[in-house]
């Protein structure tokens, strides 16, 4: 099996300040898993939120940071909280293992592990949690763009604002509203509108196109671009992207009194999240700019914001 068909059965982290427990979880675990591991909690927390394992194996009773103070990081930070958790421990007694469940383990493993019930363990787990997600991507999706929805938006933007607040990077956001869709659907129908709007959705991914951008159904005809660490010029750049799609597109808007094309006005924000600071203040910039863009003749895009220096 390869290094990838291993990662694609699951990315699975193994907590333990001994090195032969990590041996032994790594030999029953390494055939059908991408394995990483820590040896204590501080470390066990970074790989977490840089290396976003499918699954953790955390060892209850560590010098320092214990793995029930690792689990309730893991749970208070939104880009860890969907990881689960199974304790691997010498602990055995029915208290510990309600109190690991009550941590927010999801499975209970006593030390000396058996290989074989560590296998099982490991693969009920990440069963649950790929049906878990699968079912999250479909409630974090617009059913008809196939984009993120407000609500994956909502929780995306407040995840990347303290990310990015932590680390003192950027965070942009393009608002981008199509312009006179309205008399577009009136013009062409509603079918058609439909249409537009899944190859709109389409241009703007391809505009967008790093792993961490994020492209999103605001509402109607009115999308949102998430550029986490990127600066007024690389946001810039994105939208330049977009403008270059839609005119290499050239769908047609009989109705627009901007042009004979499908255009698009934008609003471009860009902050560097402070104390002082919320994620409502970003959409606020990037709304008034993206009015802006619309009052001085659409088919453009407004650059703003404290951090936005193009």
């Amino acid at each position: 099996m390869s290094w990838t068909d291993m990662a694609v059965n699951g990315r699975v982290l193994v907590v333990d300040d001994a090195m032969e427990n990590i041996q032994i979880l790594h030999g029953a675990l390494q055939d059908e898993h991408e394995v990483l591991f820590a040896m204590d909690g501080p470390r066990a927390l970074e790989i977490a939120r840089t290396q976003q394992p499918d699954l953790i194996l955390l060892d209850a009773v560590m010098p320092g940071m214990d793995g029930y103070a690792v689990c309730k990081e893991l749970l208070a930070a939104p880009e860890t909280s969907d990881i689960p958790v199974i304790f691997v421990t010498a602990l055995k007694s029915p208290e510990d293992e309600t109190r690991a469940l009550g941590a927010g383990a999801a499975d209970f493993i006593s030390k000396p592990v058996n290989a074989a019930v560590v296998r099982a363990r490991v693969r009920t787990q990440l069963t649950v949690k790929r049906q878990r997600d699968a079912l999250r991507a479909l409630i974090l999706t617009d059913a008809l763009t196939g984009v993120a929805n407000r609500r994956a938006f909502d929780e995306r933007l407040d995840a990347e604002w303290r990310r990015c607040g932590r680390a003192g990077l950027p965070v942009a956001l393009i608002l981008v509203d199509i312009d006179h869709f309205k008399l577009y659907n009136d013009h062409y129908g509603h079918q058609a509108g439909d249409a537009t709007l899944v190859q709109f959705a389409t241009a703007m991914r391809r505009a967008a196109a790093r792993t961490q951008d994020l492209v999103a159904r605001y509402g109607g005809e009115e999308f949102a671009i998430l550029l986490p660490q990127l600066d007024g010029r690389g946001a810039t750049g994105v939208a330049h992207r977009l403008m270059t799609e839609l005119e290499q597109m050239a769908i047609p808007h009989a109705a627009s009194p901007t042009a004979s094309r499908l255009t698009a006005s934008m609003g471009i924000a860009c902050m560097v999240p402070g104390e002082h600071s919320i994620p409502a203040d970003l959409i606020q910039v990037a709304d008034a700019l993206l009015y802006q863009a619309k009052a001085e003749g659409r088919n453009r895009y407004k650059l703003g914001g404290a951090d936005c220096a193009a």
